[in-house]
C-alpha cells in the first residue's frame, strides 16, 4: 500500500469515526468538544484509567499477513482516538505480542497514552523471567505498565518475580488473573493475602458470580478489577442482538447493545476497566462509544438484568 493510499485510508477511518461517535454519544461534535471519557482511579496509586480497555485474545494473532496486521493498525488507531488506553495480551495469544508491537512501531505517537498489560503464563520460574524480557522486547515499551500471573500458574514464584520488579520500579503494577471461573477461591485467597495491584476475572450481565465475594473483596483491599471475556465471547450478541433495545437505555446514553453489556460491567463500582476483544474499526467505535454519556444506576442495573432475563 502506497503512502498516499494508506494516509487516504486513514483519514477514511478518522471520519467513519467521528461519525460513528456522534452516533452513539449523547451529544454532538465530539472532536471539537474532545469530551473526557469515564475513567476510574487505580486504587494502589490513584492514577485514572478509561473504563473501556481492548483485549488482544484472538484477534491479533494474525502472524506475518501484512494485510491484517494493517487493519489491526486501524483498530488500534480508533482505540487511541476515542480515547483508549489499556491494552492486555499474553505470551499464549500467539502472535498477538509481536503484532501489538508492529502496530504501535506504525502508529508512533498516536498509540499514546498506552497503559501496556500482559502475562507470565509458564509452570517453570526461569522461564517466567524469560517471557517477561520477550514481552518487553515483542511490544517495544520501556517498560510495562502492567503484569499478571496468568490463571495462577506458578503463582506464588511469578509473584515474587513481579513483585521484586516493582520494587526495582522496572514494573508499575502486578496482578493476577482467571478467565474460566474455575479458581475464584484461590483468586480470594490472594487478593487477601498478597500485596497485588489488579485482578483480571471474567464478569457479565449472565455470569455475575464474582458480585458475592471477588468484587466486594476487591473494594475492601484497594484492587483494581479488570474484566475479561465481556460479552462471553460473542454469545451475548447471539442471546440478545435480535432484541430490541427499550426506549429506556437512553437514560444511560445507550445506543447499541455492545455499549449496553459494557455500561452494565463498568458500571459496577468495584470494576476499573473491562476489555473487550475485536478486530474491526466498526465494532470499536460501539464499544469505545460505552467509555461516554451516563452509567446506569444501581437501580437501573437491576432493571438491565429483569430485561435480559426476560429475553
Amino acid at each position: 500500500m502506497t503512502d498516499s493510499l494508506l494516509k487516504s485510508r486513514r483519514t477514511l477511518l478518522k471520519h467513519l469515526a467521528f461519525l460513528g461517535v456522534i452516533s452513539t454519544l449523547p451529544y454532538p461534535a465530539f472532536s471539537k468538544l474532545k469530551p473526557t471519557p469515564i475513567t476510574r482511579p487505580i486504587p494502589s496509586s490513584g492514577q485514572p484509567l478509561p473504563v473501556i480497555g481492548m483485549g488482544s485474545h484472538i484477534t491479533f494473532n494474525v502472524g506475518n499477513d501484512l494485510e491484517a496486521r494493517l487493519n489491526r493498525t486501524e483498530v488500534l488507531r480508533t482505540f487511541f482516538d476515542m480515547g483508549g488506553q489499556l491494552i492486555d495480551s499474553s505470551p499464549m495469544y500467539g502472535s498477538a505480542e509481536a503484532v501489538l508491537g508492529f502496530c504501535f512501531n506504525k502508529l508512533g505517537q498516536s498509540a499514546s497514552p498506552l497503559f501496556s498489560a500482559t502475562k507470565v503464563w509458564t509452570s517453570d520460574t526461569d522461564e517466567g523471567k524469560e517471557q517477561i524480557a520477550d514481552s518487553q522486547r515483542l511490544w517495544g515499551v520501556n517498560q510495562l505498565n502492567l503484569n499478571q500471573v496468568h490463571n495462577l500458574v506458578n503463582w506464588r514464584s511469578h509473584l515474587d518475580t513481579l513483585l521484586q520488579m516493582k520494587a526495582d520500579k522496572q514494573l508499575q503494577y502486578v496482578g493476577i488473573t482467571t478467565s474460566h471461573g474455575r479458581r475464584h477461591r484461590d483468586v480470594e485467597k490472594i487478593m487477601q493475602s498478597q500485596p497485588i495491584d489488579f485482578v483480571q476475572l471474567t464478569y457479565h450481565i449472565d455470569n455475575r458470580d464474582v458480585e458475592t465475594r471477588l468484587l466486594p473483596l476487591a473494594l475492601e483491599k484497594g484492587i483494581a478489577v479488570i474484566v475479561n471475556r465481556p460479552f462471553s465471547k460473542g454469545e451475548l450478541f447471539d442471546n440478545y442482538q435480535q432484541h430490541p433495545l427499550p426506549d429506556w437505555v437512553k437514560e444511560f446514553d445507550c445506543n447499541n447493545w455492545a455499549q449496553f453489556l459494557l455500561k452494565f460491567i463498568v458500571s459496577h463500582p468495584a470494576v476499573t476497566c473491562a476489555i473487550p476483544a475485536t478486530s474491526r474499526v466498526d465494532h470499536m467505535i460501539e464499544n469505545m462509544g460505552a467509555c461516554y454519556g451516563r452509567l446506569p444506576a444501581p437501580d437501573m442495573r437491576q432493571r438491565m438484568i429483569s430485561y435480559v432475563q426476560s429475553l
